[in-house]
Parts: C-alpha cells; structure tokens; sequence
C-alpha cells in the first residue's frame, strides 16, 4: 500500500507519496509542471507523478489526505470578520464570494479530480489532517530522532499560526498554539509588504536585506507591535494590522508609527529598508529563541524538529542552534505549504494507521531528491528533435571539461537526476560558478538571475572541508542553517558567497547523498585548490526551478549561461545556430 497527500489551493501546491513503511517515493510541487510560480491550483500534474512512481513500484495507493481542514478555515474567517464589523465588511463580502462559489466545494473538488486521476479512487479513501498537524508531523517524521520537541511557525492554517509539540516513536502530541490574528509569520510577512517585496515570496529578499542595515527600530517593534512575554507566548497590537478584516496587511498606524508609506516595487531600496529589514530580522530571532527556550524547559528534549513558513529563516535557525539549549536541530527542507503534502501523508500513517516508525540514519528525504528525473534516452530525444548540437562524455571528463570551465569564469546550468523537492536547489538543478572570483555575486545576481544586487549566493562544500572553511560541525545538506563570523582566510578565498555580514548559507555535500554533484566540487578543488562551488538555483527571478530538459534549455538560453549540462551531455551557448535562439529564446518569463 502507498498514501498520498495533497496541499493546494493556497500557494504552493504539491503531493507527495509515502510507502506503508515510511519511505517517501515521491514529492513534487505544482509549480514545476506548470511553471506558474507558487502555484495554488489542485495539482494534477504533481499527483499524476505521484501515481506514476506507484504504478511502476506495483503499490497500490489506498489513501488521499489533505493537509487541512476547510470548514475550520471557513469558520475562522468568518468569526474573524463577525469580530472585525463593521470595518470588515468589505473583505467578509470578498471572501464569502470565493468560499459561497468554491472554496466551500473543496472536498467535492477533490474527489472530482481525484476521480479523474486515478481510476480506482474511492471517496472514502480521502481524508483530513489539521494544518499544523501535517507541519508537526513534515518535521518529526522524516527526521532521524527518535525523540523531539517540534515547533511550527507560519502564518495561519486554520486558526494555528504556532505550535509546539512533543515527537515521540511514531507518535505526536500537542503542547501548545497561539491562535490568528497574533503571527509572527504574517508580522514578518507585514514588514516583507512595507519594504516593497511580495508576500509568500519575498521573504528570502527581506532576510537577505537584513545584514545591510542597523537594527535602529528594534524596539520600537517591540514596544508598540507586539506584546512578547519571557516565555515567548506573544499578542500582537491589531490597530497596526489589517490583514484580519482587509485585503491590505498594515494600518495608517503603522505608516505613522514609521512615517513612510511602503516602498513601491519601482522605488529604490535606501537605508530606511535595510534598517526596517534589519529590526524585524532581530525581532524574530527574539521571539524565537525565546519560544524556544521555553520549549526545552517543558520537553527537556535534546533535539528540536522546525516546520512551518518561518522556518526557513535560516539565519534565525542559526541562532536557535547556538542560542538555546537543543543540541541537534533538523528543519524540513520543504517546510512551507508544499511541505504539508508529505506531512499530511505521515499523519494519516502514524496517527491513523499506528504503523511503525523505522528511523533512518541521517534523515528519511533522500536529501531531497524526490522529483521527476529523465533519462539519457529522453535527452537525446528532445536535443535531436530540436536540432541541439551537443557533445556527450562520461562523467569523469566531464566533470574535469566542466571544473576547467567554471576556474575560468564561465556559468554553467547543471541538470542531473531527481529534481529537489522544496525552494532549494541542491545539485540537481542548479547554476554554478566560481566562488573565488569576487565579481561573481555581481555578475550572478544581474546577468544570469535578473535579481536585486543585493542577494547572496550559497557555498556548496564538501563535506570534509566544513570545519576547516567555515568551522561547522554539523551537517547542513540542506542550506537551512546559516554560518556567522566566517574567518577572513575564508572570505579571500570564496568572496562570491560571503555575505556582508561575514555570513553564509552554507551547503554541505557528502559522496553518499550526492555522488555527481560531490564529483563535479572535488574535479574543480583538484583544479584550483578550492572546495566549494556557487550553487543557486535553475531559473531566473519569477520562474519556478526548471524540472524538464526543455526547461532547463530554455532557461540555459534566457539565464545567458555558458554551457549547459543534461546528465552526460554537454552543450555550450557558442555553439548554438542563431535560428535555434530565435526559436526558444520566445520564451515570457512573469515578473516576480
């Protein structure tokens, strides 16, 4: 028997397929497929993958369960908006239109696509987990701890915007939750909106903002936003907010209490941000490592599992590590909504079904490679239909060809294997470059990703080389914990992925977890005596990470990338006919 899980029709859609023995087969976001960005709609093609995998391992999927539940949602708005009257009338009538006309229909949505999917699909056989239940459970279960406090952090699922639990065997327990309007997700998500960025997708721009600016407003947040007990129990004040009774996020208190208006996406970033940016980062850090805190007091667990929006802060993640008193922390790589797929699948596996947990060594995710992957046969298919020139070697001379090429500047687009499953990319469809050529970062962000200048790059490092470069000791194969205070030797050596602040976003690379890509880092040391490669993701500013071949010629062509590599095939930019550009080079990127 196999399960799958679904999360959709907020933002970032997926599915994800586990065995009744625990083994995740599968997990996939929408966005992929159908290169919408965040993509929210029922994802067809994310389970069709799903059934695909299960079909050729001959399991048989005898569950659905969905990451939350609707009627919760539906009740939550509406008493929110009863609360809010009669200022909320406006967004209690918007709101009431989309659940009256769909979003009430949710359960029958589901069994119709489903039906459509997979021809023995029962209705019975669909079922509902809470949302923080799917988080809690996408954070203990995958993880390699026998035992664990878990803390889920996000915006709002249903009425929950945190929750601490207890993670036991096969087993998760509730402790406590803080209940919508108070979010430490949708106060990070409010200054994300004040500084010009979008909501659910521009976090990571105001994290990396952050280290430009002084924490100058510190206080002031702290004074008049929020009201944050030792304990890390928190209420925020709701005049500066809006986002409860409106489609707006933040009140006229809020701009009077900065006294400017939010910066406009045309406008100029100025200190102003950065110091913004930089007083939200430290209250955040605050407020978690007191919820934290607390957390060990009443677990005494020396392992801490993280899911939820807001733990993908991975500068926040660093100071839980060093800041409290958990030993190890694992954050689910995956651990905004597209997470909750997989979640919502371990819940119905060991709070339903009671089977038995069986941990794994290092961790259950298969280091995150759970997507679709394409062999050489499918490659050379679409290259020959398409009149590509390419070269093809075996992967020892080509990862010296491709080390040679990256010593000298060029920009390669990487594509092997099973694609990533969450917002990282870890080798599999990933850009990489130079580190130690301090115009990378510049050249990266402006040439190749048409992003903001100020964005960092991560170090992908081999494994062996951690403590000596950056004075890790755990592993961080996910890019999910940063490195503070990077020594200067570092800092000549690999400029390109220090940050301002002497910070990195480090991943590190074991042989066992990712052969090739551990290869291709080792042929470039062997070459220039340096262990680490920039690794960011395959696509450009507003495009999902590329899953297909064709994605990833497409965007090899719009991203001006040097050379491109497919598997074992290798094709370079200089070599492609001006026709061939014409023809895919029509390619509409949406703005992010």
């Amino acid at each position: 028997m196999s399960f799958i899980g679904i999360s959709c029709y907020y933002h970032d859609s997926s599915a994800a397929l586990i065995t009744e023995e625990g083994e995740i087969l599968a997990a996939v976001e929408e966005e992929r497929f159908t290169r919408k960005k965040h993509d929210n709609s029922f994802p067809f093609h994310a389970i069709n993958y799903c059934l695909d995998i299960a079909n050729n391992k001959k399991d048989f999927v005898t569950a659905y369960i969905y990451y939350e539940k609707p009627i919760r949602l539906f009740m939550r708005i509406v008493e929110t908006c009863i609360k809010s009257s009669p200022r909320g009338f406006t967004f209690f009538h918007a709101s009431m239109k989309e659940w009256l006309t769909k979003k009430l229909f949710i359960s029958n949505d589901l069994k119709n696509n489903l039906s459509l999917l997979d021809d023995n699909f029962i209705k019975k056989n669909l079922f509902y987990s809470s949302h923080h239940t799917s988080h809690a459970s996408s954070a203990f279960y995958p993880s390699k701890f026998k035992e664990a406090a878990i803390l889920c952090i996000d915006g709002v699922g249903e009425w929950s915007t945190s929750s601490a639990w207890i993670g036991k065997e096969n087993k998760i327990t509730n402790i406590w939750e803080i209940n919508f309007p108070h979010s430490i997700g949708l106060l990070y998500a409010s200054f994300t909106f004040y500084c010009g960025f979008k909501i659910n997708s521009g976090e990571y721009k105001l994290m990396g903002l952050a280290p430009y600016g002084r924490p100058l407003y510190y206080e002031k947040i702290l004074s008049n936003l929020i009201d944050l007990k030792e304990d890390g129990s928190f209420k925020l004040n709701m005049k500066f907010f809006k986002y409860h009774r409106s489609l707006k996020m933040i009140s006229n208190n809020f701009y009077n209490l900065f006294g400017k208006k939010e910066r406009k996406k045309e406008e100029k970033i100025d200190q102003f941000h950065m110091d913004i940016a930089a007083s939200i980062q430290k209250v955040i850090e605050t407020i978690l490592i007191k919820i934290a805190n607390n957390l060990y007091e009443i677990t005494k667990k020396k392992n801490l599992c993280l899911s939820g929006g807001v733990s993908l802060n991975c500068v926040a993640n660093r100071k839980l590590l060093n800041e409290t008193k958990f030993e190890n922390i694992w954050v689910q790589p995956a651990s905004g909504d597209s997470g909750s797929s997989l979640g919502a699948a371990f819940s119905y596996l060991y709070l339903k079904m009671n089977k038995k947990r069986i941990i794994k060594k290092d961790d259950s995710m298969k280091s995150g490679y759970l997507g679709p992957e394409f062999s050489d046969n499918q490659i050379i298919n679409f290259l020959e239909k398409n009149s590509i020139r390419y070269e093809k070697f075996d992967y020892f001379d080509l990862n010296k060809i491709i080390a040679n090429e990256i010593s000298k500047g060029k920009i390669i687009g990487w594509f092997q294997g099973r694609m990533e499953f969450g917002p990282r990319a870890l080798g599999n469809r990933s850009i990489i470059a130079d580190p130690r050529n301090p115009k990378m970062k510049e050249i990266l962000n402006s040439r190749i990703k048409a992003r903001e200048s100020f964005r960092p790059f991560a170090p992908a490092v081999l494994d062996e080389y951690k403590i000596d470069l950056f004075n890790l000791n755990e592993e961080c194969p996910y890019m999910l914990i940063t490195v503070d205070k990077i020594n200067l030797e570092t800092e000549k050596l690999i400029p390109s992925v220090v940050h301002v602040d002497q910070s990195a976003r480090v991943q590190t690379v074991k042989k066992e977890r990712n052969q090739k890509f551990y290869n291709l880092i080792e042929a470039f040391k062997k070459i220039t005596d340096c262990p680490v490669l920039i690794n960011t993701s395959f696509n450009v500013r507003g495009e999902p990470i590329v899953c297909t071949p064709e994605d990833a010629f497409k965007c090899f062509l719009y991203a001006d990338l040097d050379y491109l590599v497919l598997n074992s095939f290798l094709i370079s930019k200089e070599k492609c006919s001006i026709n061939l550009l014409k023809n895919f080079i029509n390619y509409n990127f949406i703005e992010d």
